[in-house]
């Protein structure tokens, strides 16, 4: 099937615009996609979702990205990300999708602004850490709340944090606080931790963390900063307040999928289906990064993802659509 470019931006309005490459998402898997397929002259269209960079912008210092010894602030590292996928052709557009259909060719994406017909499409809108929703945990986020122990961990050094959750992340995230808190109290609402037992020992050697069980938070409070948390035992319904500094919630993420229901194949999580080549199950939609992975959600896995994912859609133009490059 091949389109002539100038034919059908003749037909379009202003409203409506042809692009061989949509990245519907900012982050790390992104950009990355948007420099390789920059770099194969695909001349790729960015829609930046509500937040650029995603939550590697929100990160305090990465330090565990390839080429900075020393670390680097998120949001640095999202403006070089930009910036050099900009510098190959790439277009980035402070636009959000709020609606797709996958079901015809060209693709049919809406946005706020206008309305794209893609010939192909990479999903890279991330995951949403999941939030407790109990009072005080809006108002007093960044104040003492937080998602994200190495945004976030620096401000508590020689105070008392609460870690909630029971998972992998939860244990990676309360041994990494300990470097900068006094005491780490683990909060978890079941009797035993479904971390991976590695986590599990070296949580259980290190003398700061203490731990909560069949506990859960029912209220976060303080006026402008987080002072206290009041916690409920699941077994005895008892509550009680337990003075903090700090509050870090690591109970899972959302992906950010909504869109794609009923179009791509979801897993039970919401994450986007797809084999070892980044395909999803419509021909011409690939994923990269924590949309399609509930697993590593690291800067460097999603950049990778979101390479490879840029390589499939230069393979699947040039042997479906036939460009010319």
């Amino acid at each position: 099937m091949n389109f002539n470019l100038g034919d059908l931006s003749t037909n379009q309005s202003a409203e409506t615009e042809y692009v061989r490459v949509l990245i519907i998402g900012s982050g790390p898997a992104g950009f990355s996609a948007a420099l390789y397929a920059a770099r194969a002259d695909l001349n790729p269209v960015v829609l930046t979702g509500m937040e650029l960079g995603g939550q590697v912008s929100l990160t305090y210092t990465v330090e565990n990205y390839p080429g900075f010894p020393d670390g680097i602030g998120g949001q640095e590292l999202v403006d070089l990300f930009k910036r050099q996928a900009e510098r190959f052709g790439a277009r980035v557009e402070y636009d959000t999708a709020t609606e797709v259909d996958l079901s015809v060719r060209p693709f049919h994406v809406k946005t706020y602004n206008k309305e794209y017909l893609a010939e192909s499409i990479i999903v890279s809108t991330g995951a949403t850490p999941r939030h407790l929703n109990v009072p005080g945990e809006v108002e007093l986020t960044g104040r003492g709340v937080s998602y994200c122990a190495t945004c976030d961990g620096w401000f508590f050094k020689g105070k008392d944090v609460i870690v909630v959750g029971g998972g992998d992340s939860a244990l990676e995230e309360g041994i990494y606080l300990t470097r900068h808190a006094r005491t780490v109290t683990i909060v978890h609402r079941r009797d035993e931790f479904r971390a991976g037992p590695v986590l599990q020992k070296r949580a259980s050697e290190n003398p700061k963390i203490k731990y909560i069980w069949n506990t859960v938070v029912s209220n976060i409070n303080g006026n402008g900063a987080v002072k206290s948390v009041t916690l409920k035992n699941l077994i005895s319904g008892e509550e009680c307040e337990q003075p903090t500094d700090g509050i870090f919630i690591f109970i899972g993420h959302d992906p950010n999928t909504q869109i794609f229901k009923g179009q791509l194949n979801l897993d039970e999580l919401g994450y986007i289906e797809t084999n070892m080549m980044m395909e999803t199950n419509v021909k011409g939609v690939f994923v990269a990064g924590e949309a399609g992975d509930p697993h590593y959600r690291q800067v460097i896995t999603s950049a990778g993802m979101g390479a490879a994912a840029a390589m499939q859609v230069g393979h699947y133009l040039d042997e479906t659509v036939g460009y010319q490059t």
